[in-house]
């Protein structure tokens, strides 16, 4: 099975938004990641979609939503600032449905380095760009092997 950990889109710099950081949305490159990453994903039969309820997250996710007519699950497990143990758990749940999980810069690097240390490996630095994909193949609900895919745009 497989699993997908998503960092979301482009969303502009923290510093120059005005409001509510959580529903600070993804730019114009922003979409374009997205759009990248429901072709990327589009063929490998995802049946459940996790998101940190952070608008960026969502919009991230909401063109492979559309596409495979499948529901964006707004998940706090994987907000900004949500605690390692919880994501994890969930995060490979989804080995189970091929399941795809956005999140954020700061839970994205914790969740590779325990992925690593429970036995996943990877030829490269664990990186984490905005619009970025790693896909984990998985045997029995551990990650056995990860592979990068940096954002298209």
């Amino acid at each position: 099975m497989t699993i997908f950990l998503v960092r979301h889109a482009h969303a502009g710099k923290r510093s120059e938004w005005k409001g509510d950081d959580v529903v600070r949305p993804v730019s114009a490159r922003g979409v374009a990641q997205s759009e990248a990453i429901r072709d990327l994903l589009a063929d490998r039969s995802v049946r459940r979609i996790l998101s940190s309820p952070y608008a960026r997250c969502v919009q991230t996710m909401e063109p492979l939503s559309a596409g495979l007519g499948v529901a964006i699950e707004p998940d706090d497990r994987f907000a900004e600032g949500a605690r390692l143990r919880p994501a994890l758990e969930a995060f490979l749940a989804l080995d189970a449905v091929n399941g795809v999980a956005c999140s954020h810069g700061d839970l994205i690097p914790e969740l590779l380095r325990a992925l690593v240390a429970i036995g996943m490996e990877v030829d490269g630095p664990l990186l984490d760009q905005k619009g970025s994909t790693w896909t984990i193949e998985t045997n029995g609900g551990h990650p056995v092997r990860g592979t990068y895919t940096p954002p298209a745009a």
